[in-house]
C-alpha cells in the first residue's frame, strides 16, 4: 500500500492510480445527465408551476446510474416530487419515472412527455 503526501493510505492504491480510476477515459462510465429536450420539457413545467406559485427551487443530480430533477416548494424542505431518468430500465418498465415525497412511484414511462402530463393536469372540483 502506497501512502499520500500527508502520510494517509489511500484505498490501497497510489495516489495517481486512485485519480486515473476516476479518468472518463479508462472505462468509468460518464454520469447520466437529462438532454437539452428532456430539460426543455421539464423547465417548461417547472416555469408554469413557478407562475402559479406552487413550486419555489429545482435541484438537478447527474449520478452514475440515474439523473434527477427535484422540485422543491421550500428550500430547506424534501423534495415535492423527484423526475428521475434511469436509462437501464428503458427496455421494461420506461426510462423516465415520476416520485413523491414519501417515495410512492407516482407514474412510470417510456415519454417524458407522458410523465410530466401527470403533474400538469388541472385539477377537478368534486362534488359529494
Amino acid at each position: 500500500m502506497s501512502e499520500s503526501d500527508d502520510g494517509k493510505r489511500i484505498g490501497g492504491r497510489a495516489p495517481l492510480l486512485a485519480l486515473a480510476a476516476a479518468n472518463p477515459q479508462r472505462g468509468t462510465p460518464a454520469p447520466v445527465a437529462f438532454n437539452r429536450q428532456e430539460l426543455t420539457e421539464i423547465l417548461q413545467l417547472y416555469g408554469r408551476k413557478v407562475a402559479a406559485g406552487e413550486w419555489r427551487d429545482y435541484a438537478i443530480d447527474h449520478r452514475r446510474d440515474e439523473a434527477v430533477f427535484s422540485v422543491f416548494r421550500r428550500t430547506t424542505e424534501m423534495p415535492l416530487y423527484r423526475i428521475v431518468k434511469e436509462p437501464h430500465l428503458a427496455r421494461r418498465q420506461g426510462a423516465y419515472s415520476l416520485v413523491a415525497a414519501t417515495g410512492l412511484i407516482l407514474k412510470r414511462g417510456h415519454q417524458l412527455a407522458n410523465v410530466l402530463r401527470f403533474l400538469d393536469r388541472p385539477l377537478r372540483l368534486v362534488e359529494a
